[in-house]
């Protein structure tokens, strides 16, 4: 039997496993836990985080349509350096997306906790319960996922564009809790920020199972990328009409406080469930696909490489990466994982950019300069995110 992996996802299934995989813990955690830091500086932070997601999701991009495979950066490691260098991406990879994962099962379970009363005390099994539903839906195959990944796009979507347009239109409030507008606290907001841009990876990591991959990748990358950049700067510029959002731990995720006496902030908090549903659907996804690379290459047990009979979803490697979500579920919380999320990205994303460098001419279709100026925003930002954390 092949353990490959059919090519069934066109160009409009990789924008919803990129939209996806990005609409939800970015808009409802991490804008939100940004503006806390950045505090005025918020839209600047999110332009940041932007443009290194640009510089960073082209050289995905690159490295992808030179080489489409599943596995990602663990993948283009092997290929254009070496093999430490992509087992070292492998493991970034998988505890980078894993934390986000966790992080928006841990936002969702609090809503849900606090909607109903619930003891917060189970938060952390609510959460499990939640990867363990979507385990399961990823099992189900890569067809049916695009079709529920479209579903909790659009809902998402809509959530948004009604908290951008009930901001908008509300008066403005002046801010008396202006966080630090300091550069390092502008550069740990980007950091932070940068996490919520990184879904793109997920057009990466399944490269195998995208038809046309030469052409249908990199379109995915770049348009996702400016569709949610611009919905990102409309949240965080509401966000500071509005006030601002006063503390992380008392929001936590739903954005919906800030309008919370409007008859449809309900639109808005279902929006902010169903997104981050959304990614941790992805995330499962995506995870699954780099163990599956990996124990391919001997760097995991074998029988994490196996897949269906019907070569559409790989079981073992699936149900390992739920075991490695529940585990940060149950002991990070929200703010812990995203920061741990943050960190490990960057970093993984700065070998992506070295391996970019090693493409051949002959199949590079963006100039070198570009990787470099994505592997010094990277460094950057993990350096400067750093200084601010300890200082603060």
């Amino acid at each position: 039997m092949s353990n490959k992996l059919v090519r069934g996802t066109g160009l409009l299934g990789a924008l919803v496993i990129g939209l996806g995989s990005i609409l939800g813990t970015g808009a409802y955690v991490s804008i939100g836990l940004s503006a806390d830091i950045a505090g005025d500086n918020l839209v600047f932070a999110i332009l940041i985080a932007a443009i290194t997601a640009l510089m960073n999701g082209l050289s995905s991009a690159q490295l992808a349509a030179a080489h489409p495979v599943s596995g990602g950066t663990y993948e283009y490691g092997y290929r254009f350096l070496s093999p430490l260098s992509g087992r070292v991406a492998g493991c970034l990879f998988v505890a980078a997306k894993s934390a986000s994962a966790a992080t928006a099962a841990l936002a969702v379970a609090w809503y849900i906790s606090l909607t109903f009363n619930i003891s917060a005390q189970v938060v952390e099994y609510i959460a499990v319960s939640l990867l363990l539903m979507f385990t399961v839906l990823v099992l189900s195959g890569i067809r049916r996922t695009n079709w529920l990944n479209a579903l909790l796009v659009l809902i998402s979507l809509l959530g948004l564009l009604t908290f951008i347009g009930i901001g908008l239109t509300s008066n403005a409030i002046s801010r008396t809790d202006t966080a630090d507008s300091s550069s390092l606290s502008l550069f740990h907001a980007a950091a932070l920020t940068f996490v919520a841009f990184t879904g793109y990876g997920r057009i990466a990591t399944m490269g195998e199972e995208i038809r046309e991959p030469r052409q249908n990748i990199p379109r995915a990358v770049i348009i996702t990328l400016a569709v949610i950049s611009t919905i990102y700067i409309a949240v965080g510029y509401t966000i500071l009409h509005l006030g601002g959002i006063k503390s992380f731990e008392q929001s936590k995720f739903n954005i919906a406080t800030l309008i919370s006496n409007h008859n449809w902030s309900r639109l808005v908090v279902i929006g902010g469930v169903i997104a981050m549903s959304g990614v941790v659907l992805n995330l499962v996804l995506g995870v699954s696909r780099v163990i599956l690379a990996m124990a391919r290459r001997g760097d995991l047990p074998a029988k994490l490489a196996n897949v269906s009979s019907d070569s559409k979803s790989a079981p073992a490697a699936t149900w390992m990466t739920f075991a490695i979500m529940s585990a940060i579920a149950l002991l990070g919380g929200i703010e812990s994982a995203w920061t741990l999320s943050a960190f490990t990205v960057l970093l993984y994303y700065g070998i992506t950019n070295i391996a970019a460098l090693n493409v051949p001419l002959s199949d590079r279709f963006i100039p070198k300069w570009v990787s470099v100026f994505g592997l010094l925003s990277c460094f950057r930002l993990i350096a400067l995110a750093t200084l601010s954390y300890v200082i603060a």
